[in-house]
């Protein structure tokens, strides 16, 4: 689809993220959507029914609170842009909410995972329930006081 939307000079934003398998002694190295069945377009409906043409759409989610899904969305794109390693990641409904206080992503906010190895900054876009996940040090962060 995200083809057949340059060709029709639709603008869109499908973050991908690589994905390593092995199979029978071989690395696959395989490019994938961050959130499968998702890609973001803009537009109004002339846009709209060009991304029905093509066939690819099961529906199209109506985007009530636009400036929030971009402000979900734009961490995710300044780390790919980064070249950063982004994950996709289950979505979390309990955790720490923060904020980063410094670097490219100052301002974004996320929830902060702890794994084994690393400190992971779960950024989350709400209208999909869909999350993705980067490696960030821990003084990048500041705690979000939930009101009581």
């Amino acid at each position: 689809m995200a083809w057949q939307l340059v060709k029709k000079g639709v603008p869109y934003f499908l973050p991908m993220s690589w994905k390593v398998s092995r199979k029978k002694g071989r690395t696959i190295r395989s490019l994938l959507p961050l959130f499968p069945g998702y890609l973001f377009f803009c537009g109004g409906e002339t846009a709209r029914l060009e991304a029905l043409k093509t066939n690819r759409t099961a529906s199209i989610l109506p985007v009530v609170d636009q400036a929030r899904l971009i402000r979900e969305l734009t961490p995710i794109e300044t780390l790919l842009k980064l070249g950063k390693t982004v994950l996709p990641h289950d979505y979390l409904k309990v955790g720490q909410r923060c904020r980063v206080i410094a670097g490219p992503l100052m301002g974004a906010e996320g929830l902060i995972i702890q794994t084994p190895a690393e400190t992971r900054l779960v950024l989350q876009v709400e209208m999909l329930g869909q999350a993705a996940s980067v490696e960030i040090a821990s003084d990048m962060v500041e705690r979000i006081e939930e009101p009581s």
